[in-house]
C-alpha cells in the first residue's frame, strides 16, 4: 500500500513530514454542486478526497476545506468552510492535538457543520465555518514566542482566503492570540478590548447555556436551578463563569473534572468556599458522564454522547456548551431521546460567543439590546424560547430534540443573504481559479 493511501491514519507529524517530501505547501478539497463531488488541489491526496465523497457522518457538501503547512512551526493551519448561504462562514479557531489525519479534518467540518447550525438559529447573517490548527506533539503550546509565530501565521493563512471564511477565538485559543491573528488579517471576531473588540466571548456564552438549562428544568416542571447538582465536564474558559453563574443562583452542589490538572488547580481555588467537588481525568475517562446529577454540563470536546456514555448518564438534563456533542447526529440523537433523557441541542443554546463576535462591527453600547434579546424570555428567537419551542415540537411528534433543532436550522441556513447573496461561494470558485494553493 502506497503511503498516499495511508494518509488518513497517519499521524500529525507524519503527516507534516508527507507534505513536506511531497512539496506541499497549501492544498485544498472543494466540492462540486454540479457534478455531487470533491475535488483537490492535489492528486497525491486523492485518498483523502476518496473518503471526502464517501463520509456519510460528518462531511454534508462543505464548499470548500483549506490547508496550509506553516513556514515556521510543525502545525498544519486549516479552515472548513460548511455553508454560507447566509453570509462568510464564521467560526472559532481551535488549537488541538490529533491522533490521525481523519480526526484533524473530521473535526474541522464537524464543527463547521455545527456552526452554520448555530448561526441560522441565531439569527446572524454569517454562514458557518471553524478553523482548527493541528499541532505536533513537539511543540510546546506555553512558550509565548511559539504561539506569536502560529497566530501570526495563521492570520497570514486567513487572509488569503479573500473572507470566505471569518475567525474567531476557540477551545486552545486565547485573546492574546487573537490579537496575533488579527495583526495579519482583517477577517477576525474575539479582538481584545483594548484593540476594540468585544475580548473574551466566554461569559456571554456560559450566560445562554443557562438560559438553555432553565428552560429544560421548566420543561420538565423541575422548578428553577436553585439547589440542583450539575456534573460539568471540562474546566475551560467557558466553565468556569458558568460555575459562577450556578453558584449565584444557588445550585446544591457542582461536580466538575478536567484532563488538565492546572484547570482543575484553578478551579479549587477559585471556588474554594462553595460546593465543588473537583478531579483530574485522562482523555478516555467518562466517568463525569455517569455521575448522579440533575444536569450534565458537557465543556469539552465534543463527540462525547454516544452509544456507550449515553446508557450511563443519569441525568435527567443534557445542556453544554460542548460543540458536536453527539457523535452519531441521528443515531444517538434517537438514543438519548429514547432513554427520556432532555437534551438541549448545543447549536441552540451556545450561541452567545457568536452573537457577542458578529456585533462587534456595529460599535458598543450599555446594555446592548441586539445583545440582551438573545436572554429576554419575551423575545421569540431568544434561546429560552427556541429551546420550548424545539421541546414542544419533539414532545408533539415524538421526535429527538436534536432533530428538530437541526431541521429548522438547516432550512434557516439556506436562506441567501439579502444583500450579497451567496457571495462565499463565489470566492471559494475565485480561489480555485486563481491557483490558490500554488502561490
Amino acid at each position: 500500500m502506497s503511503a498516499e493511501n495511508q494518509l488518513l491514519s497517519k499521524s500529525t507529524e507524519e503527516f507534516i513530514e508527507f507534505l513536506k517530501e511531497k512539496n506541499i505547501k497549501r492544498f485544498y478539497f472543494v466540492y462540486d454542486p454540479g457534478k455531487k463531488l470533491v475535488f483537490s488541489s492535489h492528486k497525491q491526496l486523492n485518498d483523502i478526497t476518496d473518503f471526502l465523497n464517501n463520509d456519510k457522518i460528518d462531511f454534508d457538501k462543505h464548499e470548500g476545506l483549506f490547508f496550509e503547512l506553516d513556514n515556521d512551526v510543525d502545525v498544519i493551519h486549516s479552515a472548513s468552510v460548511h455553508r454560507t448561504n447566509r453570509g462568510q462562514a464564521a467560526g472559532g479557531v481551535r488549537f488541538w492535538e490529533y491522533k490521525t489525519t481523519k480526526d484533524f479534518i473530521k473535526d474541522g467540518m464537524r464543527l463547521a457543520k455545527g456552526m452554520t447550525h448555530k448561526n441560522a438559529l441565531a439569527g446572524l447573517w454569517w454562514g458557518g465555518g471553524k478553523g482548527v490548527i493541528a499541532k505536533s506533539q513537539n511543540i510546546d503550546k506555553n512558550n509565548l514566542q511559539t504561539r506569536k509565530i502560529i497566530y501570526s501565521n495563521f492570520g497570514k493563512f486567513i487572509t488569503s482566503l479573500n473572507g470566505c471564511y471569518v475567525t474567531a477565538e476557540d477551545v486552545g485559543t486565547n485573546v492574546n492570540d487573537m490579537a496575533n491573528v488579527f495583526a495579519n488579517t482583517r477577517f477576525t471576531t474575539c479582538i481584545p478590548n483594548t484593540l476594540g473588540g468585544s475580548g473574551n466571548p466566554s461569559i456571554p456564552t456560559a450566560k445562554g447555556v443557562i438560559s438553555g438549562i432553565e428552560a429544560a428544568l421548566e420543561f420538565l416542571h423541575m422548578g428553577d436551578i436553585e439547589n440542583k447538582t450539575v456534573a460539568v465536564q471540562g474546566l475551560g474558559n467557558v466553565a468556569v463563569p458558568l460555575i459562577e453563574f450556578l453558584f449565584d443562583k444557588k445550585v446544591k452542589k457542582v461536580i466538575a473534572c478536567d484532563i488538565f490538572e492546572e484547570n482543575v488547580k484553578k478551579a479549587k481555588n477559585k471556588f474554594a468556599n462553595h460546593n465543588l467537588g473537583t478531579y483530574k481525568v485522562n482523555n478516555d475517562d467518562t466517568s463525569i458522564l455517569s455521575q448522579e446529577c440533575d444536569v450534565l454540563y458537557p465543556c469539552a470536546t465534543g463527540a462525547i454522547l454516544n452509544k456507550q456514555t449515553i446508557p450511563n448518564i443519569k441525568a435527567k438534563i443534557v445542556c453544554g456548551a460542548a460543540n458536536n456533542q453527539l457523535e452519531h447526529a441521528i443515531e444517538d440523537d434517537k438514543l438519548i431521546f429514547n432513554s427520556k433523557i432532555l437534551y438541549v441541542p448545543d447549536f441552540l443554546t451556545n450561541r452567545m460567543g457568536i452573537v457577542n463576535c458578529a456585533n462587534e462591527q456595529y460599535g458598543y453600547i450599555d446594555d446592548d439590546p441586539m445583545i440582551l434579546k438573545h436572554y429576554d424570555k419575551n423575545s421569540e428567537d431568544s434561546i429560552y424560547n427556541r429551546a420550548i419551542n424545539v421541546f414542544n415540537e419533539s414532545k408533539n411528534k415524538q421526535k429527538p430534540t436534536g432533530q428538530v433543532a437541526l431541521e429548522l436550522a438547516d432550512k434557516l441556513s439556506k436562506e441567501n443573504h439579502p444583500i450579497f447573496g451567496h457571495r462565499g461561494e463565489q470566492i471559494i470558485k475565485s480561489l480555485v481559479n486563481s491557483n490558490w494553493a500554488n502561490v
